[in-house]
């Protein structure tokens, strides 16, 4: 999710504006040749393919379908569950109380792990996003973004140290913390990697990382040592990709290694894999389609 990026940021990022079929017209050809080319990249023999993971419960960053959701927060919901989705990431509720956004998810067999709360707001009124997220039965409050004014080096230890705090009120909900990155987090400032400062100064038990993947990409850093460094932080994934000019793409039409990556799935602790699409163009439901196609025939 991106709602504020900075001019040099929007300057240097320019998204994919290539047509994006209707949902309708997501062929099986299509299919096909995304389960091919993903099984071809795994490398592996039929026998060991039909012994290797998949993701089990596709999710969704909701943020995708904004637009939609601001029209029909019901039926859009209903169209993502059509689509074989199970586990919604909110960006906000559009209006809806706690009690009703659960109802709809129930009515839909689908769940809600996590949703992206701003700094703010959580500042302003922690107890009830707690409270909002226990009724949804959510397991953690992400922070998706801090405002281009807030970071420094020291803007990101208070935010480390708030997330801690606010982690220690969470746990007695079964609730963790969570952050989420984008690309300006791996530019060095003042001597230090602002994401490094957030791995480093908040508890492993109470805060946990969402890794934006086509950020952290676009940023041309390499994810696989950060599971490394510090293994089992990474319990969210968002899963999109980047084409070779560095633009945002519908999952399975860019560059990155989604095989690589979900083979560290134990080692960094992978448990929600949310695709998402900044803007998926005029129909984010074709878009959607044709990610969660590719993200469930991925062999890792």
């Amino acid at each position: 999710m991106n709602r504020r990026i900075s001019r040099r940021t929007s300057r240097r990022i320019k998204l994919n504006t290539k047509t994006v079929p209707t949902t309708r017209s997501f062929s099986r050809r299509r299919f096909l040749r995304s389960s091919t080319i993903l099984a071809a990249g795994a490398g592996l023999p039929l026998t060991a393919l039909a012994q290797s993971r998949r993701v089990e419960n596709v999710g969704l960053q909701l943020y995708t379908l904004r637009n939609e959701m601001s029209r029909d927060f019901d039926g859009t919901l209903a169209r993502v569950a059509e689509l074989g989705f199970k586990e919604m990431e909110f960006a906000g509720y559009f209006g809806r109380s706690p009690v009703q956004v659960r109802q709809t998810l129930d009515q839909n067999g689908m769940s809600s792990p996590a949703a992206h709360i701003q700094l703010q707001a959580l500042q302003d009124d922690l107890e009830g996003e707690v409270e909002r997220a226990a009724i949804l039965g959510q397991k953690y409050i992400v922070v998706p973004i801090l405002p281009e004014s807030q970071r420094s080096i020291a803007d990101y230890q208070r935010t480390a140290n708030y997330l801690n705090v606010a982690g220690e009120m969470c746990k007695q909900f079964g609730i963790k913390m969570g952050y989420h990155n984008h690309n300006f987090e791996f530019v060095m400032t003042d001597g230090r990697l602002p994401y490094d400062v957030l791995l480093e100064e908040t508890e492993v038990d109470l805060v946990d990382m969402e890794l934006d993947l086509y950020w952290i990409r676009n940023a041309g850093v390499d994810p696989i040592p950060y599971f490394e460094k510090h293994p089992g932080r990474f319990t969210m994934l968002h899963v999109k990709d980047m084409d070779e000019f560095g633009r945002m793409a519908v999952v399975g039409r860019g560059e990155i290694n989604f095989v690589e990556i979900f083979g560290y799935a134990d080692t960094a602790g992978f448990k929600h894999f949310f695709v998402e699409h900044d803007r998926p163009g005029r129909d984010g439901l074709a878009s959607i389609a044709e990610s969660i196609y590719t993200v469930r025939n991925i062999v890792y």
